[in-house]
């Protein structure tokens, strides 16, 4: 798409169908901060997700359970989160966990300083790391309200810009690590939605990994359902359950009888622990 769905238009993840969930501990190499704590095994959904800008209601996941997708991405906060979610409660996440759906938890928190537009909250150079914290607080306890327990990921969701300002990309990085860092404090698993052309690529191509996110979600709208073929980075980056790809957008289809317009994603990562 031409800009992922920012917060109204923000699109992510929701996966699912074909693949069964299983329990793994991937994606945790990179994560320094994460090696002294005893983790929750790592649920894991491989398959089709779908995602849209405000979760569907109960009664449109029930017709979509059709075992075509079976993954749903939701947006559990951020200021730049951009739709109402007035379905998103925790007794639709035990709802629909209960008929079989794996969850996706995405946060949409400080844009860069570079970016045009008027995201209500951009970081800068000089409260980046603070922001990080702030908002990483912030995201568990928007999950864990929802009934996403330690050990689910949260996908902080980082739209496009000029990786080539170093400014600019410095401080996302570093607001990036601080939320990250502080997700692990929490016993959560760090996830990141990003574009292969900017945020992601500034994310996969660091130097230095620490902190870091474990698992990567990329945008690359070449509607290959793939999180193998079409990886654009290094064979051993981010493997063993660790990726996503939202390989299309704006998608217009009918489940069980009821049409949405969606995002497609191809899935093989961690998904929200909710039972």
């Amino acid at each position: 798409m031409a800009g992922h769905r920012q917060s109204k238009k923000r699109r992510h993840i929701t996966w699912a169908v074909a693949g069964a969930a299983v329990v793994a501990g991937a994606g945790l190499a990179a994560q320094t901060s994460m090696a002294a704590t005893t983790w929750p095994a790592q649920k894991t959904f491989t398959g089709r997700a779908f995602d849209t800008c405000t979760a569907p209601s109960l009664s449109t996941m029930k017709a979509w359970h059709t075992g075509f997708y079976g993954a749903a991405a939701v947006y559990v906060g951020g200021k730049n989160r951009g739709c109402a979610q007035p379905n998103l409660t925790a007794s639709w996440v035990k709802s629909v966990s209960s008929l079989g759906w794996k969850l996706v938890p995405i946060y949409v928190g400080a844009q860069p300083p570079c970016r045009s537009g008027s995201d209500p909250e951009k970081m800068t150079a000089s409260n980046a790391a603070a922001l990080g914290t702030q908002d990483a607080n912030d995201a568990v306890a928007k999950a864990a309200a929802l009934g996403m327990k330690a050990g689910s990921p949260v996908y902080l969701d980082m739209e496009g810009y000029d990786t080539a300002n170093t400014s600019c990309n410095t401080a996302v990085l570093t607001y990036v690590r601080a939320f990250d860092k502080q997700l692990h404090a929490k016993t959560y698993r760090a996830g990141f939605y990003g574009f292969t052309s900017s945020s992601a690529k500034a994310i996969a191509t660091a130097s230095d990994k620490t902190d870091l996110p474990g698992n990567l979600w990329y945008a690359l709208y070449d509607k290959q359902n793939t999180t193998t073929t079409d990886w654009p980075w290094g064979a051993k980056q981010y493997t063993g359950h660790s990726r996503g790809h939202q390989y299309m957008v704006n998608s217009k289809e009918a489940h069980g009888g009821v049409t949405l317009t969606v995002d497609r994603d191809a899935w093989d990562g961690p998904v929200a622990i909710t039972g």
